[in-house]
């Protein structure tokens, strides 16, 4: 459900993504990115048509889009990635011109009862992809007058979500994730149990504002769970219900439900989850923003769901939306550049072959799903896999890209370098983290682990080194002007631009969020060096102190100490036992919740409160270091290597302080 969600993206952009949501769930399973002239932070862009980079399709080398060749085709794919990568199963669709021309199970819903995966029968987890029937009931009131898509969403809410900059959010904000929310992961994922009441789960988990709405990008399930929400109190009905008597029945779409956990009628059919095929068959995952993420549902009903939306919102005898309801919900709403994809009414664009894609991802923690619309094309693209895998590389992404290679071959233009490539490249370098990040928590930290340092290579090219290709080396992007930089080799495009404040944005492929340019003080390079050479500095202190002891001992010799220059000695010592007893605590807890995801909610922090006290002592014992150094310095009995040794213990306090701080790693808030 978390933002790998990631759709359509080149393999190596995948990657990116993964490294984003494993961070923000702190590594768990599980996707980071020259002041000058500053422009105006565009607004919103309805209903432009899509700018797709200039190139030419062309019908040499193209496959007969026909049942038996795509059979054939990901019958050569599929069960290789599923070996490859230990996978259990997948499940596949593909719809054209208002049919369902393919759809089909590969490898096993249960591994250990060697239960085959049915396209038809067996259920899967498409999460995020969840948000589009999220967004479809929003404009199926939005067309009957019941919603107002510009108009402050606390209008439509029994709580009031802060006002923090005057200006109200919209639920065109939470459509294109610019509702300005502060990450929150708090209870995202539970097992044994029933989805909590979504009122009572959104009153308590309201996350900080930390952006104006309209803005930045910044995906958020808890604003899309908002808007399942307003669907419930508008509606009169529970969210699933709605779904239920709106699209799915409409639809006949039979094997699908919002509800946790599954029916009995529909919990003999559910694919099991893994995190390898290798492995056992894990817990139903209990989604607690459950509008932005608990769907469960087969590849045959998501083609349903495809071809509605293709159709402009009908389907046999059912209309779920009227066709400009349809074209309005698939148009482009925000982007910061015209030459960027953009965030649609929920959609969002992945434009590739010299076609306009529209479409969603989605993550839990076992499945992984991706939903594509090509509407030039009449075409849809529905795959999930029901394992995390091993993580060579991003299966759905590299199926997805080679079937377009297939069916939509696409021939590149010439990539010609602009004058001012050189000049570019030197003034985008540097070091950018995700716009989707939790600035206020203690997981502010991963935030910071995930930079991506963007380098110049001096020839007008540059290297993001979290932008990966197939072997495992950073892409080179070439400068092409105006701070833009086109994949070599590859179709994709990288936009940087300062925002309102002058600060430097990466724009990329994925238009639900961004990367910001970070100063010194959040540099993960710097930030880690320091902190890497203080902790050094602390463990060395401990094991040569009792090696110096028993030299000493062993030759006779003794310290000549006051009484309190011996408190200071034993104290500046216990002041390093306590940050490094801190630092293994916060590691320690970090496996914990890689092998229980419950951990992510209110138990989570009976364990966590206790490390922060110590963390919280730490801190404050780096006064005692100090003390210890100004005495040193004081004293005509200390030598230079005694005052230059003390002077070195404070500035291995203040870079663990550096990272405390920076990280937020001391926060107490009760909402992360």
């Amino acid at each position: 459900m978390l933002e790998i969600d990631a759709a359509t993206v080149t393999a190596a952009e995948g990657k990116i993504m993964r490294k984003v949501t494993a961070l923000m769930i702190v590594a768990v399973i599980v996707q980071s990115m020259a002041l000058g002239q500053v422009p105006d932070v565009p607004k919103a862009q309805p209903r432009q048509e899509a700018v797709i980079p200039p190139a030419e399709t062309t019908d040499i080398g193209k496959a007969e889009l026909s049942a038996n060749d795509i059979e054939a085709f990901l019958d050569g794919i599929l069960p290789l990635q599923l070996a490859r990568e230990d996978i259990a199963g997948a499940t596949v669709a593909v719809v054209k011109d208002g049919k369902v021309l393919f759809s089909k199970g590969y490898g096993f819903a249960n591994v250990k009862d060697k239960t085959p995966v049915s396209a038809g029968e067996t259920l899967f987890r498409p999460g995020s992809i969840s948000k589009l029937f999220t967004w479809t009931a929003v404009m199926q009131l939005f067309e009957q007058g019941k919603l107002d898509l510009d108009r402050d969403i606390n209008e439509y809410l029994d709580f009031k979500v802060p006002d923090d900059y005057g200006k109200p959010i919209t639920l065109k904000d939470i459509m294109t994730h610019t509702a300005g929310f502060d990450e929150q992961i708090k209870d995202i994922f539970y097992f044994d149990a029933a989805s909590p009441n979504l009122g009572d789960f959104l009153r308590t988990h309201i996350p900080e504002r930390v952006n104006p709405p309209g803005t930045v990008p910044s995906y958020s399930n808890y604003a899309t769970a908002l808007a399942g929400y307003i669907v419930e109190r508008v509606s009169g009905q529970p969210f699933d219900q709605y779904i239920s008597e709106h699209i799915f029945r409409p639809l006949k779409m039979t094997h699908s439900t919002f509800a946790q956990p599954l029916p009995p009628d529909m919990a003999a059919n559910m694919s099991g989850g893994y995190m390898l095929a290798s492995g056992d068959a894990q817990k139903f995952e209990v989604v607690g923003p459950f509008p932005a993420g608990s769907l469960s549902s087969t590849a045959a009903d998501m083609s349903r769901f495809m071809l509605a939306h293709l159709q402009e919102g009908r389907l046999g005898d059912a209309q779920i939306l009227k066709p400009e309801t349809v074209r309005l919900m698939h148009s482009r709403l925000f982007a910061l550049d015209p030459d960027a994809n953009a965030m649609a009414y929920g959609f969002y664009e992945e434009s590739r072959n010299g076609h306009r894609i529209i479409g969603h991802g989605g993550d839990t923690v076992y499945f992984h799903s991706d939903l594509h619309l090509v509407p030039d094309a009449g075409l849809g693209f529905f795959v999930s896999y029901n394992s995390a895998g091993r993580g060579l590389d991003s299966p759905r992404t590299i199926l997805w890209e080679a079937f377009l290679d297939r069916y939509l071959p696409f021939t590149p233009p010439a990539l010609v370098a602009a004058d001012s490539a050189a000049a570019d490249s030197l003034a985008v370098a540097g070091s950018y983290e995700a716009s989707r990040k939790s600035e206020n928590s203690f997981f502010r930290i991963v935030s910071l682990l995930g930079e991506a340092s963007v380098s110049s290579k001096g020839d007008g090219t540059i290297e993001v080194d979290a932008l990966l290709g197939t072997n495992g080396k950073p892409k080179r992007w070439q400068g092409i002007g105006g701070m833009k930089f086109r994949e070599i080799d590859g179709q994709g495009l990288l936009i940087f631009k300062p925002d309102a404040n002058g600060r430097m944005q990466l724009i990329i492929q994925y238009p639900f969020m961004i990367f910001q340019r970070v100063g010194v003080w959040e540099n993960k390079s710097l930030l880690l060096s320091v902190f890497g050479v203080s902790v050094l500095v602390m463990l060395l202190t401990l094991l040569l102190w009792p090696i110096a002891w028993f030299v000493r001992r062993h030759y006779g010799g003794r310290l000549e100490l006051t009484r309190i220059e011996w408190w200071l000695r034993l104290g500046v010592r216990f002041v390093f036992v306590i940050d490094l007893l801190f630092i293994a605590g916060i590691a320690g807890f970090v496996a914990a919740v890689s092998s229980s995801l419950e951990l992510l909610g209110q138990r989570g922090l009976a364990w966590l409160r206790p490390i922060q006290v110590i963390g919280v002592l730490g801190a404050a014992g780096t006064l005692i270091v100090a003390i210890n150094a100004v005495h040193a310095w004081a004293s005509s009995r200390h030598r230079l290597w005694g005052k230059l040794q003390a002077t070195v213990f404070v500035f291995a306090c203040l870079g663990f302080l550096w990272l405390v701080l920076a990280g937020r790693l001391l926060s107490f808030t009760s909402n992360f």
